[in-house]
């Protein structure tokens, strides 16, 4: 069970440990601003590692770890137990409790060992850590760790209350516990960077509760989002699950901002990601509107204003990922931010007109008019490198993403044979947000901004677009649009979920309606819980490769709006009850990624190395359940739909947030 993992967040800060809270694995460490603040955190007894009883989270900063001596077997219940009280908040506070039930004295050695290595999570993650001097001071009940590579300074300081033999990376207390009796001691970790130190939010002495530096505390943010009443278990208990998974990943990516946007996921992704907090902020629309706006405005913030190759970028276009560690910091990472995604500035329009339409908000919507303009401006320039009307992507910087599409690992687009597509490539759902950033921006320019001429321009330029594409990226021989057209203009024609956003784009004309349907319907594309990235028919199918097999709940939330958008409520419904059903065999948490196997059981095959909690999956739980209830705003007009067939129950949303006036949406 001590090898259970062990995650606390705080903002982008998170501490990641087995169950017993240590340390371990090569990733195992506590990260503050995408640095590794400690890399060896390892409590022992009389040299032993512990056994582990249980370890509890109350909170997703918070954890309690009960534990015992390794002696524990049948029959054998040793009358020392040892208790960790740990919380996360920007660096660390923890108690360390040892309590003794037995009638005699009791002597032991208690050694915690530290270490801080200071590694950029982008080595950490690559298994690539290079050397680093780290200056270590210690004091009577202080133990300073330190670096310094130029103009980036790193620190972490840690401070024991309960005195004891102190060494550069270890703190040794020999303990006399009397019968009966109880010793403790409280641990402060904080985090120093080049603005200085970072002190905890938390006191001494106690668990206690920690209130998340955030504009809603926890509680605050349940109570705002809407309540869910259903018969349907699965619904109800990942909507909690998932406000609550929101509420965890909510961070300030910009220093000084009051920003509060939602962070990819954790472990790896706790920064501000464009394409990721776009479409999770979509996604929360009808439940946390607010979500939408801080990420409207902390993105504006960091549009690109003029073209470096090193980081992708062109004047207009929203980031992909910004980081703050010593690799982004010294220039030798792109991450500053790094613009290499082609579809982030599409979404960023797309999210501008959704959020208007549940809102009304048209005071922020003109205070991005220029930075939708831009967004505008990159659309028709620079992600059209050679005017052909379709988007296409190219890295040029020589640590760029080969793919800047939603699915952008080496190897997601190819063809049905297997071979990988050369660049610049032109994925189909590009097109498509292409084609519904333009409709949803003319509404904007003709309505907000008082720019007819605009909107007239960008109605016209989508009408053609979704002429040509309905041809240009047809494959009349297997029936089904292409994955994407490739450097060569050749179609990229294996079978995949990126298909579905097409349905949700409203790029696809009646005409390829039904087929584009059937086959995500079909077993070679639905497995039974959600829709694969690839279809099982296709040579680089696998059900474990990241984009090529896999399901993503966040695709097929995608998927299900499609379907709806079309008409195929029923067939929409069934899909996202299938999600939901996931999401209980995963106790309620949407993983980012599971296996593409075939419903066979009662769970599905759980990927390798999924992030969990992750922001776009916790985000399609609510989608799917805008689904389920079908709803719209149009026209000003909150629209729902009947009560889907699947459900035998009745099903009501109370507290619905819309253009300021407050709902409920029975069905």
């Amino acid at each position: 069970m001590s090898q259970e993992r062990l995650t606390l967040l705080d903002g982008s800060t998170f501490f990641t440990t087995n169950g017993l809270g240590d340390t371990g694995g090569p990733d195992d460490g506590l990260y503050f601003a995408d640095t590794r603040h400690l890399s060896t955190w390892r409590l022992t007894l009389d040299g032993a590692e512990l056994r582990l009883l249980s370890f509890d989270t109350p909170q997703y900063y918070s954890a309690r770890i009960h534990a015992t001596l390794p002696s524990a077997s049948v029959g054998v219940n040793p009358a020392l137990s040892v208790r960790r009280d740990r919380i996360v908040s920007t660096g660390v506070h923890e108690d360390v409790i040892v309590q003794n039930y037995g009638d005699e004295v009791c002597e032991l050695v208690l050694e915690l060992s530290l270490d801080a290595d200071f590694a950029d999570i982008f080595e950490v993650k690559d298994a690539k850590i290079g050397p680093r001097q780290v200056n270590a001071t210690v004091t009577d009940d202080t133990v300073t760790f330190a670096y310094r590579n130029g103009d980036f300074t790193r620190a972490t300081t840690v401070v024991f209350s309960e005195p004891g033999e102190l060494r550069p990376t270890s703190m040794r207390w020999a303990v006399r516990l009397p019968a009966h009796g109880e010793w403790m001691t409280c641990i402060d970790v904080t985090c120093s960077d080049n603005d200085g130190e970072h002190p905890l939010r938390v006191g001494h002495g106690g668990f206690g509760q920690l209130e998340p530096d955030m504009p809603q505390t926890m509680q605050q943010w349940l109570d705002a989002a809407p309540v869910l009443h259903t018969t349907f278990d699965p619904a109800r208990h990942a909507y909690r699950h998932a406000l609550m998974d929101l509420a965890a990943l909510r961070f300030r990516p910009l220093k000084g901002s009051a920003h509060s946007v939602p962070a990819a996921g954790a472990p790896w992704f706790m920064a501000l990601f464009g394409r990721d907090s776009l479409i999770t902020a979509y996604q929360a629309l009808p439940f946390h509107p607010r979500l939408a706006r801080t990420t409207l405005q902390a993105l504006s913030m960091v549009q690109a204003k003029e073209s470096d190759d090193f980081r992708d970028a062109d004047p207009g276009k929203i980031p992909h990922e910004l980081r703050h560690g010593e690799l982004t910091f010294t220039g030798r990472s792109p991450h500053s931010p790094y613009y290499g995604t082609h579809d982030a500035t599409l979404l960023f329009l797309i999210l501008l007109d959704e959020y208007e339409r549940w809102t009304a908000d048209t005071t922020l919507v003109r205070q991005l008019e220029p930075a939708a303009r831009a967004a505008v401006g990159w659309m028709r320039g620079p992600a059209d490198p050679d005017g052909d009307g379709y988007l296409e992507y190219r890295t040029r910087s020589p640590q760029g993403l080969a793919n800047q599409c939603w699915k952008d690992s080496w190897n997601s687009i190819m063809f049905a044979d297997g071979r990988i597509a050369t660049p610049p490539i032109a994925t189909c759902e590009i097109q498509g947000y292409a084609y519904d950033a333009r409709i949803r921006t003319a509404r904007l320019a003709r309505e907000l901004w008082h720019d007819p001429d605009l909107a007239e321009q960008l109605e016209k330029e989508a009408a053609a677009l979704r002429q040509r594409f309905n041809t240009d990226f047809w494959h009349p021989g297997r029936g089904h649009f292409v994955l994407a057209l490739d450097g060569d203009k050749r179609q990229v024609d294996a079978a995949t979920s990126n298909i579905g956003h097409l349905l949700w784009s409203g790029i696809v004309d009646d005409e390829h309606a039904e087929a584009t349907v059937a086959l995500l319907l079909d077993p070679r594309m639905s497995s039974g819980w959600g829709v694969r990235t690839m279809s099982s028919a296709d040579h680089g199918y696998n059900p474990i490769e990241y984009h090529d097999g896999t399901v993503w709940p966040h695709d097929t939330a995608i998927i299900a709006e499609g379907l709806r958008r079309y008409g195929h409520r029923q067939e929409a419904v069934e899909l996202a009850v299938k999600l939901l059903e996931a999401a209980a065999a995963f106790g309620y948490r949407l993983p980012e990624v599971f296996a593409g196997f075939d419903r066979e059981g009662d769970k599905p095959v759980e990927y390798p190395t999924p992030s969990s909690p992750q922001a776009w999956s916790a985000g399609s739980v609510l989608l799917v359940l805008r689904t389920l209830f079908g709803l719209d705003v149009e026209n000003g007009t909150l629209r729902w739909a009947e009560r889907p067939t699947a459900f035998d129950g009745p099903m009501r949303l109370d507290n619905v947030l819309v253009r300021g006036h407050r709902h409920t949406i029975a069905l």
